[in-house]
């Protein structure tokens, strides 16, 4: 896992993004997440030294690479037992793998928790139904989601 400090820059930029989008369908959190999303783009971008696409297949490209983000905001260092997540409806999105990124709730640092495949994500990761509870922390999901571990995901290396 990386750590990273968050750039204030980064924030006012996220801000900006986030109010130009709005809310997206589908959003868990009704909108409010944006801001952590793009933090964790930027973040990520920023460690890569990549380009940033933000297209709805991917965010970010790398050497031909095609690269979707997923950020959770939190409130304490991530641990490897901690979930990565991807909503059941973004299985079709065309990207070749995902980084998954916490952000600290006051945006002051963030982690780059790891990487995976988008094919070995799918293939390992777990679907949780729109109701049913996570019995490991007593998270009742909200819509379909898929779920894997921080720990078994990949070391992020600059590319």
């Amino acid at each position: 896992m990386v750590e990273l400090e968050i750039k204030k820059e980064w924030v006012e930029e996220a801000k900006k993004k986030a109010n130009e989008m709005g809310r997206l369908k589908h959003s868990i959190l009704k909108g409010n997440g944006n801001i952590t999303g793009f933090v964790g783009e930027f973040m990520v971008a920023a460690y890569l030294k990549a380009k940033i696409e933000n297209t709805y297949d991917y965010d970010i490209v790398k050497c031909d690479i095609k690269i979707d983000v997923k950020s959770k905001k939190c409130t304490s260092i991530p641990k490897p037992d901690y979930d990565c997540s991807v909503p059941a409806y973004n299985t079709r999105q065309k990207c070749d793998y995902y980084v998954f990124t916490r952000i600290l709730d006051n945006f002051q640092t963030g982690w780059i928790c790891g990487i995976i495949s988008k094919e070995k994500f799918f293939k390992n990761a777990r679907l949780y139904k729109k109701g049913e509870v996570d019995k490991s922390n007593w998270m009742e999901f909200k819509e379909d989601s898929y779920n894997m571990k921080i720990k078994d995901l990949l070391a992020l290396k600059t590319m």
